[in-house]
């Protein structure tokens, strides 16, 4: 998830993930339409597009990226449509161009480095950055309103379960404490609370000490998880047979997902999986880009 060029100014490009693997897996060159649910800013669909002559069709909830995935694209005008929607919403958007079923479908579920590096967007767990974390920036639901609203049970479930964090208990605690005294507003604010719930040996180790509350967060405020497995399958249904569905994952909730809905399709004789093990970045791309280390892929051929 490296840019070209290394900053994030009009011409820097988001640079996905896995690229030749997941044409491997998804292009095969007799392809007519092929569905991107999370297009980003258009890194994999560009080489698709490149490497196919099928129509695409992109979907992302993010009117940022999309601007930025248009201009990506613009030399495939016509052979591409690209609109604001959830990946929940894919049967709609394909009905609504009268295109029934693909010939492939890519999740990429991995946060654009855009996104974190923006810090009006409120990813990031450095300096001032608001508590915001909205994909979909006219969402009513920011970070901020969950550690507000949120009753301590709640927050202990949404760290431990999305963040998988081991201190959940006591950085919901602190939370709840806290807000009685003032609003948390602030990336700063949170992660003072988080440097007090954690013991200092635990934060000399795995990273920054924010990181697994800040993905938990994140998850919550966009519903990341909530019907992942129901999207997933649905791409199933939406796609023809001898066509592809493959899932680009970044952390294991989302793996184990989509592991369990291909083994469900498998099982019901829909799908053949093509890799009994999720395929991960060689090792050249993990020097070159770090943050890919985290991905796996898993693809599954309709039958």
């Amino acid at each position: 998830m490296s840019l070209v060029g290394g900053e994030l100014g009009e011409g820097a490009l988001h640079v996905p993930v896995m690229v030749e693997e997941v044409l491997a897996k998804l292009v095969r060159g007799t392809e007519s339409a092929i569905l991107d649910c999370t297009v980003g800013e258009g890194g994999h669909a560009l080489r698709i597009l490149e490497r196919s002559k099928c129509f695409l069709v992109g979907i992302d909830k993010d009117e940022q990226l999309l601007e930025v995935a248009r201009k990506r694209l613009v030399r495939y005008v016509g052979r591409f449509f690209l609109t604001k929607a959830d990946f929940r919403e894919a049967r709609s958007v394909l009905a609504l161009i009268g295109i029934p079923r693909v010939d492939g479908v890519l999740f990429d579920l991995g946060v654009s480095l855009r996104q974190l590096a923006d810090p009006s967007r409120g990813f990031t767990y450095w300096g001032d950055a608001p508590l915001d974390m909205r994909m979909d920036r006219t969402g009513s639901l920011t970070a901020a309103d969950l550690l507000e609203t949120c009753t301590e049970e709640e927050l202990e479930r949404i760290l431990r379960e999305y963040g998988e964090e081991k201190y959940a208990r006591s950085i919901a605690r602190l939370i709840v404490a806290e807000r009685e005294r003032r609003p948390l507003r602030t990336a700063r604010d949170l992660v003072e609370l988080i440097y007090q719930a954690i013991p200092a040996r635990a934060r000399r180790t795995g990273g920054h000490p924010a990181r697994r509350t800040f993905q938990a967060l994140r998850i919550a405020v966009n519903r990341e998880l909530e019907g992942l497995d129901r999207a997933i399958e649905m791409a199933f249904y939406l796609t023809k047979p001898g066509g592809r569905v493959v899932v680009l994952s970044y952390h294991s909730l989302e793996d184990r997902v989509a592991k369990s809905v291909f083994r469900r399709m498998e099982a019901a004789g829909i799908a053949s999986i093509l890799e009994r093990k999720p395929l991960t970045p060689t090792r050249a791309e993990r020097e070159r880009n770090p943050r890919s280390r985290s991905a796996k892929l898993r693809a599954a051929a309709l039958i």
